[in-house]
């Protein structure tokens, strides 16, 4: 089996679709498939390395400056080019014709997808926001939300397969064998971990640690993970050297074994909660995109997630006061941890290659 995979990574757009994307490659690539990867060569655009891993990877022309500088919220900035143009370079960029295209680009639909139908013998497309129409045969979308049925009704063709919900995550097998081995939370707090992915350029990191280096929580280890593009290193160094008990980790593979030695995570919504469910850690999440919003919601009020707002909301100080109010409740963090791992099992990324697999 040939698969092909379109996704981009920059300091707008972050990380988690490429890393999704990877670890679904890896699966594919376990099954016997080969894997190519394509993506435009923003800055941060993550394609180095993965040739290390058996996959290829094509970079498609960087945007100019006045594109890169209009990037934002407005997804359509975060191609570069417009999606004729995208098209074309992803088509002169595909190694033959795969059996399945996936495509995990806020910046592409319909539009993108019908130039692409000719080249390939089936597409799947990720998605999050179910906010524009898809010509695929397969979509994944694996965020909690309570009309998850109904999202994509009138956005798809009728006869396409529909794979929502946490039960569908991309989570990498570590979270599945680390899950095996963690007992269940005790309610205690002795170890917290940070991570805001892999940009963080608001910096929710440095106001995480101002909040834990109060000396109310100096009994309390605290690993934070500093992604591959975030701008505040330095500052964040700083603060580590300032609070014994603080442990910076370089970026890494995968965060299961950190997340399992924890008993509270401080981080942002998006991949890493479906992380955190399969083993069994609680949270306390901060959104750190417009469209993380809903499913932290969704989450919070089905009391998964304790669900602090937006970035631009939260302070050091609501984060302490956070923090404390958790580990004055162990019966919270309980449940909060159970009530993840119910919700994911760890099994998303296989169910997924079953379906590609077995619609050859």
């Amino acid at each position: 089996m040939k698969v092909a995979i379109r996704v981009d990574a920059s300091a707008t757009i972050g990380t988690g679709h490429l890393v999704r994307c990877r670890t679904l490659a890896n699966a594919l690539q376990a099954r016997g498939a080969s894997v190519q990867f394509i993506g435009r060569a923003h800055a941060g655009h993550g394609l180095d390395g993965l040739q290390e891993e058996g996959f290829t990877a094509a970079a498609l022309p960087a945007p100019n400056k006045a594109a890169a500088a209009a990037a934002s919220e407005d997804y359509a900035h975060w191609l570069g080019v417009s999606q004729e143009q995208d098209a074309k370079e992803t088509i002169a960029a595909l190694e033959g014709s795969p059996d399945w295209l996936v495509v995990d680009h806020y910046g592409l639909d319909a539009e993108w997808e019908k130039r692409l139908r000719p080249h390939t013998g089936q597409i799947l497309a990720i998605d999050d926001l179910a906010n524009r129409a898809h010509d695929c045969d397969a979509l994944v979308d694996q965020n909690y939300s309570p009309t998850a049925g109904n999202r994509y009704t009138d956005l798809v063709p009728p006869d396409t397969t529909q794979l929502l919900g946490p039960t569908y995550a991309l989570l990498r097998p570590e979270y599945a064998e680390e899950r095996q081995k963690r007992r269940p939370h005790g309610g205690v707090m002795e170890r917290i971990f940070v991570f805001f992915g892999g940009t963080d350029p608001d910096n929710l990191t440095g106001r995480a640690l101002s909040a834990l280096s109060d000396p109310v929580f100096t009994d309390v280890a605290v690993d934070v993970v500093v992604g591959p593009n975030n701008p505040h290193r330095e500052e964040l160094e700083a603060q580590a050297g300032a609070r014994p008990g603080i442990t910076l980790h370089p970026p890494r593979p995968h965060l299961a074994d950190l997340m399992a030695a924890a008993d509270l995570a401080i981080g942002a919504g998006g991949t890493t909660t479906w992380e955190r469910f399969c083993v069994g850690l609680p949270a306390l999440v901060v959104s750190i995109a417009d469209n993380q919003r809903p499913a932290c919601e969704a989450l919070a009020a089905d009391d998964l997630i304790a669900y602090l707002g937006h970035h631009d909301q939260v302070t050091a100080a609501g984060l302490r006061e956070a923090v404390q109010a958790l580990r004055g409740n162990p019966e919270h963090l309980r449940q909060l941890a159970e009530a993840g791992r119910r919700t994911v099992d760890g099994a998303g990324t296989q169910r997924v290659v079953d379906h590609l697999t077995r619609t050859l």
